[in-house]
Order: structure tokens, then C-alpha cells, then sequence
């Protein structure tokens, strides 16, 4: 799979297939969105791209665009190097990835929306709180979401958690040992340079 652009604001939820991407080894360019004007450092009217107007969107070698980054990161899993972020394939433990992707997704970026709309509800914090409490309890007992094995679901949990001290929320010990873990890997530490994050 060659001539892939993935479209991304630096440090948003576009970080998570970004680190995917690194993560797989794949052949792939960056297209940096400007979050004011819309427009692509190559030019191209975000906006008119993808009238969802926000990142992450990866544009395939076709000319296809996705949008949604759990829904890229499973595209993702399912080519050459995808055995680096994902289990195989029609297996159970595939569809636990898919679970800890719609989890995050549904469960903890959702909720981080609010709070950086600065919801004057206190349930999204008290949520989120509840939320980064169960993922806690399991990365207690593993370094990652699916045990022993980085997968895809790790990079999107890492890009979110990365939003915390933004809302000014505290990790417990488990989630910061992991971020720890995450910052580690040579994929994660080379996109977030890449970003202007590190």
C-alpha cells in the first residue's frame, strides 16, 4: 500500500493513526490542516475534502477518503504491516480491539469534547472520571489495552490521555505508567517530533 496522505492539526485526534502509521512501518505523507483557514499545507480546501471538516481524514492511493479514526485505524490493521496493531483478522481478540476503539472513541473522547467546551455539566467530568478508572484497573494487571501487545486502541488512548492536564485532570498512577510505556516507543516519539509535540 503506497501513496497514502494522512490529513492532521498536530496533536489532535489525528495523532492516533498517525502513530498507527509509524507503528506499521507503512509508506505515507502528512498533510498538516490549518485549524483556522481550513486549507492544507499542500493547498487543498480542507473543508471542500472533507465536509466533516475536522481530522483525521487519510486519503488512499486511489483518491478514496476516510474519515473517523477508528474507522482508519481498522482500514489500517488490515494492510501490509496491520499484524503491528492489531490481531489478526475474524479473531476474538480482533473484536476486542474494535471494542476498546468504539469504547475510547464513544466513552472518553466524546467527553473530553465537553470539557474543552467548557461544559458548566459536571456529568462529563464525573463520567470521564469513571471511565479512566476501569481503563486504570486494567492496565494495572498489563502494559496494554489488549495485554502483552501494543495494538491500534493503545495509540487512540494515548492520544486522548495526552488532553488531560487541558482540563485538569489527573491520571491515576496506572494511566501515567502507561503513558510513560507509550512515549517509549520509537513510533510514538517520532510523531509527536514530527508534530512539534516532544
Amino acid at each position: 500500500m503506497t501513496g497514502m496522505k494522512l490529513f492532521y492539526v498536530p496533536g489532535v485526534c489525528s495523532l492516533s493513526p498517525h502513530i498507527v502509521l509509524r507503528e506499521m512501518g507503512a509508506d505515507f505523507k502528512l498533510d498538516k490542516v490549518d485549524r483556522n483557514t481550513k486549507v492544507s499545507e499542500s493547498g487543498a480546501n480542507y473543508n471542500q475534502l472533507n465536509p466533516k471538516s475536522y481530522v483525521p481524514a487519510l486519503q488512499l492511493d486511489d483518491g478514496t477518503l476516510l474519515t473517523e479514526g477508528a474507522a482508519i485505524v481498522m482500514y489500517l490493521a488490515d494492510q501490509k504491516g496491520g499484524d503491528n496493531v492489531a490481531p489478526k483478522a475474524g479473531t476474538k481478540e480482533r473484536y476486542k480491539l474494535q471494542e476498546w476503539l468504539v469504547f475510547i472513541a464513544t466513552e472518553l473522547h466524546k467527553n473530553f469534547g465537553a470539557l474543552f467546551r467548557k461544559s458548566p455539566d459536571p456529568i462529563p467530568r464525573e463520567t470521564l472520571q469513571k471511565r479512566l478508572d476501569l481503563i486504570s484497573k486494567v492496565l494495572e494487571k498489563q502494559p496494554f489495552l489488549l495485554g502483552d501487545k501494543f495494538s491500534a486502541a493503545d495509540a487512540y488512548l494515548f492520544t486522548v490521555l495526552r488532553w488531560s492536564p487541558r482540563v485538569e485532570l489527573t491520571l491515576p498512577q496506572p494511566l501515567q505508567q502507561f503513558m510513560e510505556r507509550m512515549k517509549a516507543r520509537p513510533a510514538v516519539a517520532e510523531a509527536l517530533k514530527v508534530e512539534g509535540l516532544a
